[in-house]
């Protein structure tokens, strides 16, 4: 039996190495009926959970241990609305909007399974609106503190120096992937909007765009409790 005969059935076979990566590089579903593009999304969202709780342990490290006093943060992130200083009230309305997005998206991702092209286009286009807002009030929320505040990465007039350093550093690797995901469901509600999707009768693309966004409202939830709140 020739070399070339013999590789062939091992493809055909799925046994070898030939075998394995004739499979795996092949358009099967090879995580149990997870589509190819689920799995590396979790994939993905795993790795990234992996260096935001780093980031969180870090500051916990760092608050912990730190001999100067650590900023209040009702004081910190107040908001003075008719000159009554509201504590944390710009957290919440952020916080809020998350919340919601993780709403219109669900719908999003239901819609999409029962084929409504316009209507799940619509709703990923309203949480891209959600996220668009929450970096809006986020760079507003940065302004404040540098601005006005003082505060800047390497110091902090109201206490601990590194709160500047974390603060912006966790808010903004946060905000980094809420702008990605911003830009991420628009260019797939525009395709499904265009009917992208219909063609090949698979809204997946739909559901993994929701997986990223669900993970990113999530980390914030962790964010607000860990840093806002303690």
């Amino acid at each position: 039996m020739s070399d070339s005969t013999q590789l062939g059935e091992a493809v055909a076979s799925g046994e070898g190495l030939q075998g394995m990566v004739a499979d795996w590089s092949s358009d099967k579903e090879a995580f149990k009926n997870v589509p190819w593009g689920k799995a590396m999304m979790w994939v993905f969202l795993l790795s990234d959970t992996f260096i935001f709780g780093s980031f969180l342990i870090g500051y916990m490290s760092v608050r912990m241990s730190t001999v100067v006093p650590w900023p209040n943060p009702s004081e910190v992130f107040a908001l003075n609305i008719g000159g009554t200083d509201f504590p944390l009230i710009l957290i919440a309305i952020m916080t809020f909007i998350l919340i919601s997005s993780s709403g219109t998206m669900a719908m999003a991702v239901n819609y999409g399974y029962q084929r409504n092209r316009k209507r799940t286009a619509l709703l990923m286009f309203i949480t891209a609106g959600f996220g668009l807002s929450f970096v809006g009030l986020q760079a507003f929320e940065w302004t404040k503190l540098i601005v006005e505040e003082g505060v800047r990465p390497w110091s902090n007039p109201m206490g601990a120096p590194q709160f500047g350093s974390i603060f912006f550093m966790i808010t903004g690797f946060h905000g980094l992937h809420v702008s990605i995901g911003v830009i991420y469901l628009t260019i797939i509600g525009r395709k499904v909007l265009r009917g992208d999707y219909d063609q090949r009768d698979d809204y997946q693309s739909v559901e993994i765009a929701g997986l990223y966004w669900h993970f990113v409202d999530l980390v914030w939830v962790f964010i607000f409790a860990f840093f806002y709140l303690w």
